[in-house]
């Protein structure tokens, strides 16, 4: 291990922020850091909707190989980014303490409406997540779904552009940045779910680098862990990705204690399956995947199904634009 961690990350504003906030704990710790910075394949494809890409790791893989190769000690990731198996050799060592993990509504000059149900009918949204499409759809058929890339600064523009009346993005995304005056109003769950591990910051690590490992491991947050353990369990049973709408939320609820929600959408909306069911704080895991089984039974398999068998829906080739933070 070099005398000063290096931490590689994504050049945008917010994952260098994100990669700011650990290299901060590591100093509270004693530990001096630097950043290696990235353009990833999706940071350079702004001109596909993300689906449309049909990669895995659009966001991680140039920094998960460079890691491998000795290049970097650790990375940060938004923990939304990242597949649900681990590379070979890799492993998330630490998830920092979770952000507000619900989607913002967010609105462009002279639009009075404070949430969604308030827009017109034929108000044109923009998001570039199918899950929100999927629930957009459910909830509005009237709307005019717009495909909006581009990082957190410039769909703001376009939203203020009027190139969509209102957009959808992540609450913490928003707030990381000192963007949440813009936050309209937030849409909760269980009636409107997330993406797995939305609003957690993950720091990887090579699996071997026991040293390296021994140092991030006290950024680890236990209950963030928990949570988003449970929640990305889910999408790995149903095999999910960003070809599939899959949302999920854990909430501490008084009657149940802390429970997953979770659901599976057709793309156009017109099928949603949806449940929720306690979460084993000691094996949160088997929670997410009992759930993604009952998903499955429910209903979930033939809206699976379709969705694999079908060619590639419109919105993946339609055009505003997008990225997670493109995540986040």
């Amino acid at each position: 291990m070099s005398a000063t961690v290096r931490i590689g990350t994504r050049s945008s504003e917010l994952a260098l922020f994100q990669a700011r906030q650990v290299a901060a704990l590591l100093a509270e710790y004693g530990v001096a850091s630097e950043l290696v910075t990235y353009t990833t394949i999706g940071d350079r494809i702004l001109d596909k909707p993300l689906a449309a890409i049909g990669e895995k790791g659009l966001f991680t893989a140039e920094l998960e190989a460079d890691l491998l190769a000795g290049r970097t000690d650790c990375a940060v990731h938004s923990l939304k980014d990242l597949p649900t198996a681990d590379p070979a050799g890799l492993i998330v060592v630490a998830l920092l303490e979770r952000e507000d993990p619900r989607d913002a509504f967010v609105t462009r000059p002279g639009i009075t409406a404070t949430r969604l149900a308030e827009l017109p009918d034929g108000a044109k949204v923009g998001t570039s997540s199918l899950r929100r499409r999927a629930q957009l759809r459910a909830l509005r058929p009237d709307l005019e779904v717009c495909e909006l890339r581009g990082n957190v600064g410039t769909r703001l523009r376009k939203i203020d552009e009027g190139q969509v009346d209102a957009a959808l993005l992540a609450a913490a995304g928003l707030r990381r940045l000192g963007l949440g005056h813009r936050i309209v109003s937030l849409l909760d769950a269980p009636d409107w779910l997330g993406a797995p591990g939305q609003g957690a910051i993950a720091v990887q690590a090579r699996a071997h680098d026991e040293a390296m490992l021994a140092i991030l491991r006290q950024l680890d947050h236990a209950p963030t862990r928990r949570s988003v353990t449970a929640e990305r369990a889910l999408l790995a049973t149903l095999e999910g990705g960003c070809q599939v709408p899959i949302g999920a939320a854990t909430l501490d609820e008084p009657e149940y204690g802390l429970m997953l929600h979770g659901l599976v959408a057709s793309v156009d909306g017109s099928s949603v399956v949806r449940g929720g069911l306690p979460i084993d704080v000691n094996d949160p895991a088997a929670s997410g995947r009992e759930l993604a089984r009952q998903l499955h039974a429910a209903g979930g398999a033939g809206i699976l199904e379709a969705l694999r068998a079908a060619p590639p829906h419109p919105a993946r080739a339609a055009r505003v634009e997008s990225q997670p933070e493109i995540s986040q």
